[in-house]
C-alpha cells in the first residue's frame, strides 16, 4: 500500500447549489439491516413519543418559487363519505379559480379505483385547465399502474413506504427487497413516459441516511437516465414531524428536507411535503418545509383527511401570503364560496371556530372587543376579512355583548356606514340592550340568532317610529 492510499481523503467538490467547496463526508449506501429499526428510544409505544435534540442546525433554504398541491379527492376522501362525480368536478372548478392565473394550486390528485373516481378524472381533464394538473395515486403495484396507463395520466403518485415499520412489519420485506420492488415499478412508469411522484410514507419514523437518502440517490440516477422528472413527497403520515431547531431526525422536518435536498440530490422543485395533524403541527411543519427547501406543500380543503386530517389548503394560502407579501393572484374569496358549498350542498359542517372558514372565526362576543371594533375594526380583526374573504367582522349578541356589540351587529348586518351607522348611545341600541338583558335574566344560555334579532329590531323600530337601512333581503325591507 502506497502513501497516497494510506492517507486518502474524501474528495473536495463544488456544490452547484450553494457554490461552496465541500468535502464528501458520507457514502450513502443502503443499510440493509437484519432487524427493523423502529427507533424505540423515540417511539416507545406504551408511552408518549419523545423529541430528542442534538443541536445540529441546518440553514434556511427557501426555494425561489413555492406552491400548493391538493389531495382533497384522495386523502380527503379517506375520512368522509365519498364525493359524487358532480361534487368533485364542482370543487375542482373552485380550486382552479382559487389558484388564480399563476396556477398556485399546481396539482390535484385522484383515486382511480372506482368508476365514479375515474369518471371524475375524465370530466376534470376535459376542463382543459393547466392548473390544477389532474394526477393520480397508486400503490407500488403493476396492477395499479395499469389504471394509470389506461386513463393516460401524465403523472402519478406511487406509495413507497420508507420506514421499517412498513417495510418489515407491513410489507414483510427487507430494505433491499423494498428498494428493488419500488425501483421496478418506478422504472416501468418511466418506460411509459409517465412522471412518477414517490410518496415516502412514514418518513418521520424512517432511517433517513440508512434507507431514504440511498433510495433518493437511486431515483435521481433514474431521472438522469430517462430525462423524466421524479418528484419526492415526504409524507409525515403519523404527524410525528417537529420543526424545533436542533431536533433529531427522523422527527426533524428541517433535517429531513436538508437530507433529501443536500445529500439525496433532489432539486427544490421536485420536493413536496405532506403533513398530518395528529399533534397539531400540520400547518407549522408545512411552512417549515417551505422554509427549508420544499417547493410544494400538499394540502386538503379544510384539512379533511385521515384521522385528524391533513394540512388545510386555506391555511397555506395565507401562510404563502405572509411569507411572500402578496397572494400572487390567488382569489381568496373563493375560500368562502367553497365553505358555503360544503355546508349547503355537501352537508359537511365546518367546526365554527375553524380559522378563515368557520362560522365564528371573525365573530366576537365580548363587549369590550365590540367597542374597539366600533372605533376601528383593525383593533380586533386579523386583516380586512371583508376584502379577502367577503366576510365582514361580526359581533354575536349574547349576555356579554354590551351596547357596543349590539351597535356593531346592526351596522354590519344592515351594511350601515358613515352617517347612517348607529352608535352605542342610540335609542334603538339601548332598547335592544334591555331586551337582550331580559332574555338572559330569564335563564337563556344560547347566543341569539340573526332571525330573532331582526324580528326584535322590526318591533323596536315600529315602537320608536324610526327607519334604518334598506336592502334587498325581505327581513330587512320590513325596516
Amino acid at each position: 500500500m502506497n502513501q497516497s492510499d494510506t492517507f486518502a481523503n474524501r474528495p473536495v467538490y463544488m456544490n452547484e447549489t450553494n457554490h461552496l467547496l465541500e468535502i464528501e463526508e458520507h457514502m450513502y449506501i443502503l443499510d440493509d439491516v437484519k432487524k427493523p429499526n423502529v427507533f424505540r428510544n423515540m417511539f416507545p409505544y406504551s408511552e408518549i413519543p419523545r423529541i430528542p435534540f442534538n443541536d445540529r442546525i441546518v440553514p434556511h433554504n427557501m426555494p425561489g418559487e413555492i406552491w400548493i398541491t391538493d389531495t382533497t379527492f384522495r386523502d380527503g376522501q379517506q375520512s368522509r363519505a365519498p364525493y359524487t362525480t358532480e361534487q368533485i368536478v364542482k370543487i375542482y372548478d373552485y380550486l382552479h379559480k382559487l389558484g388564480g392565473p399563476a396556477g398556485m394550486i399546481r396539482a390535484s390528485e385522484f383515486f382511480l379505483y372506482s368508476k365514479k373516481d375515474r369518471d371524475a378524472v375524465y370530466k376534470c381533464m376535459e376542463r382543459g385547465y393547466a392548473f390544477p394538473e389532474v394526477t393520480s395515486w397508486i400503490r407500488a403495484s403493476k396492477e395499479d399502474f395499469k389504471l394509470v396507463k389506461e386513463i393516460g395520466m401524465k403523472e402519478t403518485g406511487i406509495l413507497v413506504s420508507c420506514s421499517d415499520y412498513h417495510i418489515f412489519l407491513k410489507l414483510k420485506m427487507t430494505r433491499r427487497q423494498a428498494l428493488e420492488h419500488y425501483l421496478g415499478v418506478i422504472r416501468e412508469c418511466l418506460e411509459e413516459g409517465i412522471s412518477p411522484r414517490c410518496h415516502l410514507e412514514d418518513i418521520t419514523r424512517a432511517d433517513i441516511y440508512g434507507f431514504v437518502v440511498p433510495f433518493c440517490l437511486e431515483l435521481m440516477k433514474l431521472m438522469e437516465e430517462y430525462r423524466i422528472p421524479i418528484k419526492i413527497r415526504a409524507c409525515d403520515t403519523m404527524g410525528y414531524g417537529v420543526n424545533f431547531p436542533g431536533a433529531v431526525i427522523p422527527r426533524s422536518v428541517q433535517g429531513i428536507i436538508y437530507a433529501l435536498h443536500t445529500h439525496g440530490g433532489v432539486p427544490h422543485a421536485l420536493l413536496e411535503w405532506h403533513g398530518h395533524n395528529d399533534f397539531y403541527k400540520a400547518v407549522s411543519n408545512s411552512t417549515t418545509a417551505w422554509l427549508y427547501g420544499c417547493s410544494g406543500v400538499n394540502t386538503s380543503l379544510f384539512g379533511i383527511g385521515e384521522r385528524t386530517g391533513n394540512t388545510p389548503l386555506e391555511a397555506m394560502i395565507f401562510e404563502y401570503a405572509q411569507l411572500r407579501g402578496d397572494l400572487n393572484g390567488m382569489d381568496t374569496t373563493v375560500i368562502t364560496e367553497l365553505a358555503e358549498y360544503y355546508e349547503k350542498e355537501i352537508g359537511y359542517q365546518i367546526p365554527p371556530r375553524t380559522p378563515f372558514v368557520g362560522r365564528n372565526f371573525n365573530v366576537t362576543r365580548a363587549g369590550i372587543h365590540a367597542d374597539g371594533l366600533l372605533k376601528n375594526e383593525e383593533i380586533y380583526n386579523i386583516f380586512d376579512t371583508e376584502k379577502f374573504l367577503n366576510r365582514p367582522v361580526l359581533c354575536a349578541i349574547s349576555n356579554t355583548s354590551g351596547l357596543a356589540g349590539i351597535a356593531h351587529w346592526i351596522n354590519t348586518y344592515f351594511k350601515l356606514k358613515d352617517e347612517k351607522a348607529v352608535d352605542k348611545n342610540s335609542e334603538l341600541v339601548r332598547e335592544l340592550k334591555q331586551w337582550v338583558d331580559a332574555q338572559y335574566t330569564d335563564g337563556r344560555v344560547t347566543v341569539m340568532t340573526d332571525e330573532e334579532i331582526v324580528n326584535q329590531i322590526v318591533l323596536t323600530c315600529k315602537k320608536l317610529n324610526i327607519t334604518i337601512g334598506r336592502t334587498g333581503r325581505k327581513s330587512r325591507e320590513q325596516l
